[in-house]
């Protein structure tokens, strides 16, 4: 089954369509690239992907395990090269909520977010810088 449909809506912006769902999303090229930054641009995407998959999976072994990860919340930072422009480097910052994790825990969870599918799927060349804040 086919994941999704794009369309170009011109003026560098896209419509992307989850077809199990239905739900929407727009993407807008960035400032920097022509763009106006009106919406996430595909690199925004991919580098908010990553945060994203490591909450879920990490979400999946915390219920499995009877730890309370509600509220935890990433912040991504994107770091863009040039020759060719790409994504050089994510900087994902993990705040969780003060649950008194154990150390056990603590290693799981980590452990869990740093081999999420997105984080084995994005190319060696891609830096990943991982922070946990308790």
């Amino acid at each position: 089954m086919k994941t999704s449909k794009v369309t170009y809506m011109g003026n560098l912006s896209t419509e992307a369509v989850h077809l199990k769902s239905g739900n929407k999303m727009v993407t807008d090229a960035p400032t920097d690239n022509n763009g106006k930054g009106e919406a996430f641009s595909p690199t925004d995407l991919l580098a908010t992907s990553l945060g994203c998959c490591m909450l879920t999976v990490m979400g999946i072994v915390a219920a499995r395990h009877s730890i309370n990860m509600d509220g935890a919340t990433v912040e991504i930072t994107k770091i863009m090269k040039e020759d060719p422009r790409r994504v050089g480097e994510i900087i994902v910052e993990l705040i969780m909520p003060p649950n008194g994790y154990s150390e056990r825990d603590k290693q799981l969870l980590e452990r869990t977010a740093l081999t999420c599918p997105v984080a084995k799927s994005l190319s060696a060349e891609i830096i990943q810088t991982i922070v946990f804040n308790y």
